[in-house]
């Protein structure tokens, strides 16, 4: 059932890290891990897909695996044997560059209603389109059943599409936009709040009132006040990447940076709520400057809420946001924050605080430009997905 109302939301996360202290205070939680050594990236199906760009999972399901392709395809496993194409938007969507397939989502209440989301640009405009399937079948959703719950208008470019879907711990669907394109966004998207494009939105996509295609739930920061009403957060340029801490129910938000930062940001409930990232008057922890473009005026460093970790293009280029890691078998990785760089490919990972990360470092591994890193819900395992040679996904286990 669907929480409403902040207030709820900050106590059902207040629940969540209170109950999980006790439940870890009664099995004896593992020691966060040092971050060193490596780990063991096992095969998802032959280890080949083509441009997987994210995994998912159907409540339900647990023997099941969803291999996200850019192109506008799905592919299902079971049993980590490929058992077909559950989904086919093709049509939809242009599979290159920075656009195509970029996220897919199951409704938490999956096993009753059947419902999914896709996240793809669309392939006659670029415009970003959140669309739901009936998937009556566990393998294989219905086409035909497409009903589109937003399209955000995105034409002035291709690429900063950003591209995650998830459901958060409040039930919710959140998604984060990238500011538009170009560079050092010209428009002042990130900034605007009557532009959808460089936020983080939250929407409740069921039952729709009148015309409209989702609601908006209580709680969002500009709902009945001057602004959008799906809006979350703002002040991000292309996220393409972010995850829930099961554990905590924070946000990590991978932030793809422009000449000089990759940046981090990690925030619980009640900050998330109206949190501006600062992009494009900040990049990382610094001034954002371009004597090329305009820059937006705000926030005020008193008003923009940093990232907890920065790091600069001598490390990477694209950051691609990770996952809190709450594998008990990962004891080298346990409570860190897994993360990489898609130009670079090291696994890195640090521990993540409110007030910033510390011990930062790199693992043994790396992955081929990687794309997305995704925790399974029924069993804590990282998966990761990247474009490499030919396209791979990968499951980690404790190094042999």
């Amino acid at each position: 059932m669907v929480v409403s109302g902040v207030l709820a939301i900050a106590v059902g996360a207040l629940l969540i890290v209170l109950g999980s202290a006790d439940d870890a205070a009664g099995r004896g939680a593992p020691q966060v891990g040092d971050g060193t050594g490596g780990v063991d990236l096992g095969l998802v199906g032959d280890g080949t897909f083509e441009a997987p760009v994210n995994v998912a999972f159907a409540p339900g399901q647990p023997t099941h695996t969803y291999v996200v392709e850019q192109r506008g395809t799905v592919q299902v496993l079971v049993n980590n044997d490929e058992a077909g194409t559950f989904l086919d938007v093709r049509h939809q969507t242009n599979g290159s560059g920075e656009q195509g397939l970029l996220g897919l989502a199951f409704h938490p209440n999956y096993v009753s209603n059947k419902l999914v989301y896709a996240y793809y640009t669309h392939a006659g405009t670029g415009d970003i389109v959140v669309s739901e399937f009936k998937a009556p079948n566990s393998l294989d959703a219905n086409e035909a059943s497409r009903r589109e719950v937003i399209r955000i208008r995105h034409r002035f470019a291709g690429n900063h599409n950003g591209g995650q879907l998830l459901f958060g711990p409040d039930g919710f669907l959140y998604m984060a936009t990238g500011d538009g394109g170009s560079a050092g966004d010209p428009g002042e998207r990130a900034q605007d709040k009557r532009s959808l494009l460089g936020k983080l939105l939250r929407i409740n996509p069921l039952n729709p009132p009148g015309a409209r295609d989702y609601r908006s739930p209580k709680g969002n920061p500009f709902k009945g006040r001057r602004g959008r009403d799906a809006i979350f957060a703002r002040g991000l340029r292309n996220p393409f990447r972010f995850s829930f801490d099961a554990d905590t129910g924070r946000i990590a938000i991978g932030d793809v940076g422009q000449y000089d930062f990759e940046e981090i940001d990690y925030e619980g409930p009640r900050v998330l709520r109206g949190a501006n990232f600062g992009w494009d008057r900040w990049e990382g922890f610094q001034r954002y400057t371009d004597s090329g473009s305009d820059v937006a005026k705000t926030p005020k460093a008193k008003h923009h809420d940093k990232p907890i970790h920065v790091y600069s293009h001598d490390q990477g280029c694209a950051v691609t946001g990770g996952v809190v890691v709450r594998d008990g078998s990962l004891t080298n990785l346990y409570g860190r924050y897994l993360y990489a760089d898609h130009c670079e490919g090291t696994l890195r990972s640090f521990i993540p605080a409110l007030d910033g990360a510390t011990d930062d470092k790199p693992l043994d591994d790396s992955f081929g430009h990687p794309t997305s890193f995704t925790a399974s819900p029924f069993d804590d395992r990282i998966y990761v997905t990247g474009f490499g040679v030919n396209g791979g996904a990968a499951v980690l286990g404790p190094e042999d």
